[in-house]
């Protein structure tokens, strides 16, 4: 027997007992002649003592042990010495006196600390996985993974649906990125594809009559790698269900994410227990982004008419030529020079020239002189404004007692009137303390400079609670865009509903058509993506004609589902919750690489395995590929 209790598990209830435990040596110390070894396995750590007047072959064996080496041995739990308990542990209160000792492996010097301090790159890391995979961090991130899946595949399986697991060779379908593509031997010149999402099958289980699927999905993309984004593959927590419109579905999701929270992780909270809601234009009017992170304010005031006419020509010009001009106030928090540099470089570069911006300043009365007056231009702020998400403009002098003079501060006051500065505190409410910043040009540049920049000033000052889950839905996604020469595309699921149904597509402006498109946002982060499907087979052939693909394409492209939905299909909907990046969220890591037990780097390779990999030239010729060049 290797063992007859885990490292993690010894307790003062245990003391007496004698033990067998087998793991690996952690760390080693040497006390006057007695050697303390740190045993470690997936459950935890338990301190062992050699002491050669107990057991001197034991302690002979120990004197040998170094880092990582794979041991086996057996003692007699006793209570740790007065002063010596470490209650950070379970098994902080015993030790173990070894009477016997086994080498089971030996280990060469690992190429990096096996702790969590280790200072390692992630190169050397994923490298060696299966050693960072001892590190109690990527341990437990493993093992929250397994608590995960087993928590969602019960929870859909309790609610009715059926798991099905839909194939992974397959052909190639319009989900926004590159397929993988397999070679077939058996056929050569033809190819499979890895499925970007199971989109063409989940909707043919329910012509089928599977009118609630699920499954953890893998996907197959060939993107570039992101902090968010894994490269190669990740998974998904699919969903389809027939006979549902849209607030059917989002009633699944919410109960599911409601229920997901407190069973797996209590120590988040959802912000106020409820979802949000923004169309794809509020969301973009508000934040700057279609998958806002609402834990905090600092949401955008248009400011577009009230600068029609203004005195500052950039403002002005902006309008003049179209665009929009917007602000956001970022409260109780004193910029230094530095500090606003830093954040102009931000709004610098996502496309801006520059990040205009207003200083507020509480102007202290002198003793004597109560009544002082400011000029127009400094705009006394002595009565709240009342306005969604602004604070109260009064605030009181801890001395005088009164409420002090706001003096605004900025180089682009000079260009402001007296209306443009009332409208400024109308809107957004400036006290002492405060700041706003201005975009002004075209509006998707405006939108996406302060977005960033809102974001910036998020994480240099802590706005967000990381243990505070904000969840939005996003709705009503334009189904088309017009791209740089003038064609049209689809910009998110072609499969998707328009609202309106089939009359929407006589719309002449296509980028004015809206789908029953929707997205899940989490802190800041896209962690599900639906829609209600396009059953109609022939407004979905209308759809890929917007696009330029006739129906013969679609025939070609995707037979199966035009002949499936020749034969009676339900109406339907569902979503994909993104897997890896909600769990990834969940266990407040920065990036989405370290919630996988075996991640590909940074270069879409996978160092350990060293793939991607040449092939030899026989292989390739079953395969009827010739390589041109390397």
């Amino acid at each position: 027997m290797h063992r007859t209790h885990t490292c993690g598990e010894l307790t003062a209830a245990h003391i007496g007992q004698e033990v067998t435990l087998s793991g690996w040596v952690a760390n080693r110390r040497d006390h006057g002649g007695i050697i303390f070894i740190d045993l470690r396995d997936r459950y935890g750590i338990t301190q062992m003592v050699f002491d050669p007047q107990d057991n001197e072959s034991a302690w002979k064996v120990a004197d040998t042990f170094r880092s990582e080496y794979v041991v086996k041995l057996t003692g007699k739990v006793r209570h740790r010495p007065e002063g010596q308990t470490n209650p950070n542990l379970v098994t902080g209160e015993i030790e173990i006196i070894t009477l016997s000792a086994e080498i089971l492996a030996e280990s060469k010097t690992p190429p990096f600390e096996i702790s969590d301090h280790t200072t390692a790159n992630e190169e050397i890391r994923f490298k060696h996985r299966y050693l960072d995979i001892r590190r109690a961090k990527v341990l437990e991130n493993v093992k929250f993974r397994a608590v995960m899946n087993h928590f969602t595949r019960n929870w859909f399986t309790t609610q009715g649906f059926t798991e099905v697991q839909t194939p992974i060779f397959t052909v190639s379908s319009p989900e926004g990125a590159r397929d993988f593509l397999i070679p077939s031997r058996l056929h050569n010149g033809k190819f499979y594809a890895l499925p970007q999402a199971p989109q063409q099958y989940k909707q043919l289980l329910m012509v089928g009559g599977i009118d609630k699927y699920f499954q953890i999905a893998p996907c197959f993309r060939d993107e570039d790698p992101r902090a968010d984004r894994h490269s190669c593959e990740f998974y998904q927590i699919d969903c389809e269900m027939s006979f549902v419109e849209q607030e059917d579905v989002f009633q699944v999701a919410e109960s599911f994410v409601k229920d997901l929270i407190p069973g797996i992780s209590p120590e988040k909270h959802i912000r106020e227990n409820k979802v949000y809601r923004f169309t794809h234009k509020e969301a973009k009017n508000l934040y700057g982004s279609d998958k806002p992170d609402v834990r905090f304010d600092l949401h955008f005031e248009d400011f577009t008419e009230d600068f029609r006419n203004s005195g500052f020509s950039v403002f002005q010009g902006a309008v003049a030529t179209g665009g929009v001009v917007k602000a956001m106030k970022l409260e109780n928090v004193a910029m230094s020079r530095s500090e606003i540099d830093a954040i102009t470089g931000v709004a610098q570069a996502n496309g801006a020239k520059g990040l205009a911006y207003i200083i507020y300043e509480a102007e202290i009365p002198e003793t004597g002189d109560l009544q002082t007056q400011t000029s127009a231009s400094s705009l006394t702020v002595d009565s709240p404004t009342a306005h969604s998400g602004a604070q109260s403009s009064s605030e009181s002098h801890p001395v005088w007692g009164i409420s002090p003079k706001v003096i605004p501060r900025s180089p682009i006051l000079k260009f402001f009137s007296e209306a443009e500065m009332k409208a400024l505190e109308e809107k957004l409410a400036p006290k002492a303390g405060d700041m706003i910043f201005f975009g002004a040009g075209e509006y998707a540049l405006v939108t996406k400079v302060l977005g960033a920049v809102r974001i910036a000033l998020r994480d240099k000052y802590n706005l967000a609670d990381k243990n505070e889950l904000a969840f939005a839905w996003v709705t009503d996604f334009p189904m088309f865009e017009r791209k740089d020469d003038g064609s049209i595309d689809f910009e998110h699921n072609p499969f998707s509903m328009p609202h309106g149904g089939a009359a929407a597509f006589d719309n002449p402006e296509p980028t004015e058509i809206y789908g029953m498109q929707y997205d899940l946002a989490c802190n800041g982060y896209e962690i599900l993506s639906g829609s209600i499907r396009n059953h109609d087979i022939k407004a979905l052939v209308k759809a890929f004609e917007m696009v330029g693909k006739w129906e013969e394409e679609v025939k070609e492209k995707f037979g199966a589902m035009y002949n499936a939905f020749q034969y009676g299909v339900p109406p339907h909907g569902g979503f994909a919750f993104g897997f890896d990046r909600l769990l990834m969220i969940l266990k407040d890591e920065e990036n989405i690489r370290e919630v996988y037990a075996f991640p590909k780097s940074g270069k879409a390779e996978d160092v350990m395995m060293n793939a991607p990999s040449y092939i030899d030239d026989a292989d390739l010729k079953v395969l009827g590929i010739e390589v041109r060049g390397e």
